[in-house]
């Protein structure tokens, strides 16, 4: 029971970067988006990612591997679209 809430929350926090990566990447419009906001987005999910691994985690790992190349988008995105 523990792992499915652990995955369900997984599939629910990951879901929620999918519709920002889709609109930045269809539109090239980030001006409402902080960097410092996404940068700081970008390092704790990468700490989750790594902190998973040390206590090997699926959930952890399954929703910051997914969440953090799609983040890292929208970091890109936004540094090339200023």
């Amino acid at each position: 029971m523990i792992e499915i809430i652990g995955l369900l929350a997984a599939i629910l926090t990951t879901a929620c970067y999918i519709p920002q990566a889709m609109h930045v990447i269809r539109e090239r419009n980030t001006g409402g988006i902080s960097l410092l906001a996404y940068l700081t987005l970008f390092a704790g999910i990468a700490l989750w990612f790594v902190y998973g691994m040390l206590i090997h985690d699926f959930p952890l790992l399954l929703a910051n591997g997914i969440s953090l190349p799609l983040v890292f988008l929208v970091v890109l995105m936004k540094l090339r679209h200023k």
